[in-house]
């Protein structure tokens, strides 16, 4: 006959275990895993780089590419006054999204490869802008003093400059400094001087956000312990502050890349930016605003692509967020 104590035994040994430990990255992938507007918009983005990726593939299989006229070199496709002889911008099997006014160029491989370039600079300025704000933000926080002086007042210096009014003025200055007057410049400059002009007056926000949580961070009781074990400047750093800053990091690179897509857009736009021949964002609205009274088909889809990219971004770096810190969710 069984004994009570050992029945007993049996019992709490039958009885399942605590649900195994699982990592902060787990935890946060789960979390956002069940935000329906995080997931939905991560595919739109991802989507987005997709297509920029893959222009050039998509242009082979399409049959088509941004720069031929094909309406100045062949027949019925523009009227007199250069505008489609085609209802809705010119749309038909051939052209899915129309062709350009004036010169009948195609619109879907205009947007596809402006998409391509706006989004190549974009996100190598946020790249830029990211490590330039971590270096700064972490030295001015954890070393103080005399350091995080200068490097505070160098940020607010920056910082007093308007933005958009900045872009505007340091971007021809800088042409001006690798070509000579009456010349033109070549696209690669321009896209260099349109990252650097981008890196050089974006990154100050996320340094000072940094600066202020590595402030708070370094009084804790682990990197003080750290330091009491004779761990270096550089693993109490790697170790101990940055694992504890990548929520901010990530949220503000998500807000920021869209934002840098918007403003070398509307450098583009007012002409200082990337210029023809070369297929851009910002170049398709400035010649949309010229068509819009009389094909407002042309603009249509580089301002639904543009507003897409941007409200999904944004969403996904709110459920970023909200995912790494489910206290923030509203």
């Amino acid at each position: 006959m069984t004994s009570p104590s050992l029945t007993a035994e049996n019992a709490v040994a039958a009885r399942p275990g605590p649900p195994a430990g699982r990592s902060p990255g787990q935890l946060m992938w789960r979390r956002f895993r069940r935000d329906r507007a995080g997931v939905v918009s991560a595919c739109v983005v991802v989507v987005f780089f997709l297509v920029a990726l893959a222009a050039p593939l998509i242009s082979a299989v399409y049959g088509k590419d941004p720069y031929t006229t094909y309406g100045l070199d062949e027949g019925g496709l523009l009227n007199e006054f250069g505008y489609p002889v085609a209802p809705n911008g010119g749309m038909s099997g051939r052209f899915w999204f129309g062709v350009e006014p004036t010169l009948g160029r195609d619109v879907l491989t205009q947007l596809v490869y402006g998409i391509r370039t706006s989004l190549l600079i974009a996100a190598a300025a946020t790249v830029l802008c990211v490590l330039t704000g971590i270096l700064v933000g972490v030295t001015a926080g954890y070393a103080g003093g005399r350091t995080d002086y200068f490097l505070g007042r160098f940020i607010d210096l920056l910082l007093a400059f308007p933005q958009q009014l900045s872009f505007v003025a340091f971007t021809p200055v800088v042409y001006s400094l690798f070509v000579s007057p009456g010349k033109e410049t070549p696209t690669y400059l321009r896209v260099i001087t349109l990252i650097i002009v981008l890196w050089l007056l974006g990154w100050m926000g996320l340094a000072r956000l940094l600066r202020g949580q590595v402030l708070s961070l370094r009084e804790r009781e682990f990197v003080e312990a750290a330091k009491v074990t004779g761990a270096s400047t550089w693993r109490i750093i790697t170790r101990e502050l940055l694992p504890n800053l990548w929520t901010p990091i990530l949220v503000q690179a998500t807000l920021m890349l869209p934002a840098l897509v918007t403003a070398e857009a509307g450098l583009s736009f007012i002409g200082v930016g990337i210029v023809e021949p070369t297929p851009d964002w910002g170049r398709m609205f400035a010649n949309g605003a010229k068509y819009y009274e009389s094909d407002i088909t042309y603009i249509f889809f580089p301002g639904i692509a543009m507003i897409l990219f941007v409200v999904a971004f944004n969403l996904l770096g709110d459920s970023v967020r909200d995912a790494f810190d489910p206290r923030t969710k509203r």
